[in-house]
Order: structure tokens, then C-alpha cells, then sequence
């Protein structure tokens, strides 16, 4: 990148958190409670979110992967007894808020040190706000970031490039001078439109060949963000 790095702005699932490790256990749980045992619509529920039950696993291009808790309720809605599109949403957002998170590395070390090195620090997340804040208070890392941003915080939700714009303006950074950090395709869209550059990790379901296209470099995880960073100068 042209500019020196001053801020990094990361994606919570799939990025900071392992995604199948931390959701793919949980998935299965949530279709059982809100299908209430019943196995055949368990496995519809399963096939319109792109949920392999067996495995426990989301395919690759599941709308799970990087849409807002609205879509994928809207997804399930018509499989399910009458209630409020918002109901659904918000049951799915308290339960969620209680999933154990399983982290990619020491993330506490991991932005002590970007912090140290007076870097700007974010989340835009396309999770819910409250579980994405009671998910990094859990990690015991909520108060390093300057800002978190959800898909129902008013900045509109990826691919749009609303959070980042509210990014730089919340941390007084230049677009040229922030690192967009997701696994999805839709991270990788809304920092190139927002002007970031765009750096692809490997933890989620999404593969090298699905985000090289879309990323100006692909790491393995956030593990080997530190390196890359320095070796920007």
C-alpha cells in the first residue's frame, strides 16, 4: 500500500473467531430449538442456510457466512409458525450472544500490540451489535477497539461500505491509510469500495481462490497480520 498504516479495521466472525469452529456446533443447536425436535424441518432449515448437519459445518457461499441476522432470519421465517420477522431476529441475537467463541490466536496480545504501535483499531461486523460487543467482552478485548459497528448500528451493512466510512470518520483516519481485515466476500467489497486495503484471512469457509481476486494479499490468519503489517514499512 501507498500510504503508511495507521488504523485496521476487522470483520468479528470468521476473522477474529474461528467461524466453523465457533458457530458450526451452535448452528445445529439453534435449528433444533426453533424447529422444537422436529428432524425433517431441522434439515430444511439446514439446507436453505447452507448447513451441513452431519458434518456440523457451513458450505461455502452459505448466506450465513456473511449476511445480517435479518437475511437469515428471512430465509427461515416461511419454514417456521407464524411470528414477527423482528421476534425471530432477536431470539436468534440473544442466543447468539451466548456462543462460546473460539479465537484464531491470543487476540488480547494480538491488538496490544497494534495498539502499541498507535494504530486505530475497529469492528464492522455484519453480526448483530450487542453479541458482537458481549462476544469480544467475553474475549476480554471489547475495550481495545475505538470503534464497533454492527449491521443494525445505522451504518448499513457489508458489502455496503457504510461501517468503514463511519470507521474513519469515528477515528479521524484516511481510507488510504486503514486495512480492511475479513474472511468473506463482502469484506473484501466494502474496503475496496471504501478504499481500504483489503486483506483476505483463511479462517472462515471462504477459500484462497474464491477471495484472491477480490484482496490485495491473502493470509493464512490474523496470526500473520504483525508481519505484514511491518513489512509495509
Amino acid at each position: 500500500m501507498s500510504a503508511p498504516i495507521e488504523a485496521i479495521l476487522f470483520d468479528k466472525d470468521g476473522t477474529l473467531y474461528d467461524f466453523n469452529a465457533t458457530w458450526g456446533a451452535w448452528t445445529m443447536g439453534l435449528l433444533e430449538e426453533v424447529a422444537e425436535g422436529d428432524p425433517v424441518l431441522v434439515e430444511a432449515l439446514a439446507e436453505v442456510l447452507g448447513y451441513d448437519t452431519e458434518r456440523k459445518r457451513f458450505r461455502k457461499g452459505s448466506p450465513v457466512i456473511a449476511e445480517p441476522a435479518g437475511e437469515v432470519a428471512a430465509l427461515m421465517l416461511p419454514f417456521l409458525p407464524p411470528q414477527p420477522l423482528s421476534a425471530l431476529v432477536e431470539r436468534m441475537n440473544d442466543l447468539a450472544a451466548l456462543a462460546p467463541q473460539v479465537e484464531v490466536c491470543d487476540l488480547r496480545a494480538l491488538l496490544e500490540g497494534f495498539a502499541a504501535d498507535g494504530l486505530a483499531l475497529g469492528i464492522a461486523t455484519n453480526d448483530a451489535a450487542a453479541p458482537a460487543r458481549a462476544h469480544l467482552a467475553a474475549s476480554g478485548i471489547v475495550e481495545a477497539f475505538d470503534f464497533i459497528a454492527g449491521a443494525d448500528s445505522g451504518h448499513g451493512a457489508k458489502p455496503g461500505p457504510g461501517q468503514l466510512h463511519a470507521f474513519c470518520a469515528a477515528t479521524g483516519r484516511r481510507a488510504g491509510a486503514c486495512v480492511m481485515v475479513g474472511d468473506s466476500s463482502h469484506d473484501m467489497l466494502a474496503g475496496r469500495q471504501a478504499g481500504m486495503t483489503c486483506v483476505a484471512v483463511l479462517t472462515g469457509p471462504a477459500e484462497r481462490a474464491d477471495l484472491a481476486p477480490l484482496a490485495d494479499v491473502v493470509l493464512e490468519s490474523v496470526a500473520d497480520l504483525p508481519a505484514w503489517v511491518r513489512a509495509q514499512g
